[in-house]
């Protein structure tokens, strides 16, 4: 009878946690915050994403008012695809359409290294106890509060209207204009002579002064980044870094071995939440494109087909920034239950 009583008392406690475990209700709970966006995707996008695809593959036939009006279809399989990557976009230089997206996939590239850098160290920096640490952490990331959208249309006019005031004052000299300040600096052709004579290379020139003459867009696309890598910084336990310090640590031993592994999962973030900010903003060429200057309420197969081209290239980038990324990351709480 003891030996029954001893049993019935160990087996207890397994009835008690029969129940959903702690991450289970935490997955539960996940699903239920993501329920409303699971739900405009299968009766929103999903529809629309579809109907979209099947103008891709069709052609558009308008029909008269006297016939009832709307339009049908006509299957004609990858034809527009085909027109697609034969298209020219600019008629001066010849390039094409597929020329077009490779050379943006190239540029947006390194932005995006230079965002995730820039990023990193901009939050390294405001991690640091100094005074003022609130202010400055706010100044890097008012843009992201006030409006990129808004203050890149207030450049763009600013850019359409001195090129207009350019064309206008053609034939005059600008000498003065043009001999001082930081487009002088900037130029491709300063940079060049700098790095010649340093000795490196022509493409890394151009890189570089790509990167300086694009720095506005740059530091005004790192905000979120930042407050994500700054998060992630700030959950690091500080005995972590007191230990490392006891055992003789250096600050750049301590970045590499303790500091770049723990926000490893933000790096995968930030880089897959930078692709898809890159591909699809407003200043991309391709987007430009692809939306054209002048909407139409009229189905454009061609431009379906363009734009479902161009997302199998995002699709296929984020999977192989996805699997770069992942092959490095370390989660802390990987093997708890």
């Amino acid at each position: 009878m003891n030996n029954t009583a001893v049993k019935q008392e160990k087996s207890a406690p397994k009835r008690a946690h029969k129940g959903a475990s702690l991450n289970a209700r935490k997955a539960r709970m996940g699903w239920i915050f993501v329920l409303p966006f699971v739900i405009g995707l299968l009766l929103v996008y999903l529809p629309v994403m579809f109907e979209s695809l099947s103008y891709s593959f069709a052609n558009y036939n308008k029909v008269a008012a006297i016939q009832g009006g709307g339009y049908t279809l006509t299957w004609v399989g990858f034809d527009n695809y085909k027109e697609v990557f034969s298209m020219t976009v600019d008629a001066s230089s010849g390039e094409t359409f597929i020329e077009m997206l490779f050379k943006s996939l190239g540029s947006q590239a390194i932005d995006i290294i230079a965002i995730l850098m820039l990023s990193l160290f901009i939050a390294v920096l405001l991690n640091t106890k100094m005074v003022g640490r609130a202010a400055f952490r706010a100044i890097f990331f008012i843009p992201v509060v006030v409006g990129a959208g808004i203050i890149t249309r207030i450049d763009a006019t600013s850019a359409e209207i001195l090129a207009t005031a350019s064309g206008v004052l053609e034939g005059i000299d600008q000498g003065a204009v043009e001999g001082g300040g930081f487009g002088s600096i900037a130029s491709a052709m300063d940079m060049g002579a700098m790095f010649e004579n340093l000795g490196i290379g022509g493409g890394l020139v151009g890189i570089v002064s790509d990167l300086v003459t694009n720095i506005f867009n740059i530091v005004n696309r790192s905000g979120v980044q930042m407050l994500i890598f700054l998060a992630g910084l700030q959950s690091i336990s500080p005995s972590v870094y007191e230990s490392c310090e006891v055992e003789g640590a250096s600050a750049w031993e301590i970045f590499w071995k303790i500091t770049l592994p723990m926000l490893s999962p933000m790096i995968l973030t930030n880089a897959i939440y930078t692709v898809i900010d890159a591909f699809t903003s407003e200043s991309n060429v391709v987007m430009i494109n692809i939306l054209g200057e002048e909407l139409t309420l009229s189905p454009d197969p061609i431009q379906s087909a363009k734009a479902w081209l161009y997302f199998a290239v995002v699709a296929l980038a984020l999977i192989l920034v996805s699997a770069i990324c992942s092959s490095f990351v370390f989660y802390q709480r990987r093997n708890d239950d």
